[in-house]
């Protein structure tokens, strides 16, 4: 296992290593673990294809390109609305 240096806010740091040790975990083993879980833009874009084509067989879901940005866009303002941004 090789170690790397990472270059973030003192904030950033200060707050992973709570949020770490309030999971009985050390910075490292948190952001290990955290790593392990996050997908990467492939990985997601590989899940959502598989889940289209399983609504698809499913129940005939099959929506068009633009039905799928307008879908995108209806979500993007629902979590900019929630999130305040």
């Amino acid at each position: 296992m090789s170690d790397a240096n990472v270059r973030i806010p003192e904030e950033a740091k200060d707050r992973l290593a709570a949020i770490a040790a309030a999971e009985g975990l050390s910075l490292r083993a948190y952001l290990a673990r955290l790593a392990e879980t996050m997908l990467t833009p492939a990985e997601r874009a590989e899940r959502a294809e598989k889940a289209l084509a399983a609504l698809k067989k499913w129940n005939g879901y099959a929506p068009t390109a633009a039905q799928q940005q307008d879908l995108d866009s209806e979500l993007d303002r629902r979590l900019a609305q929630v999130t305040g941004r």
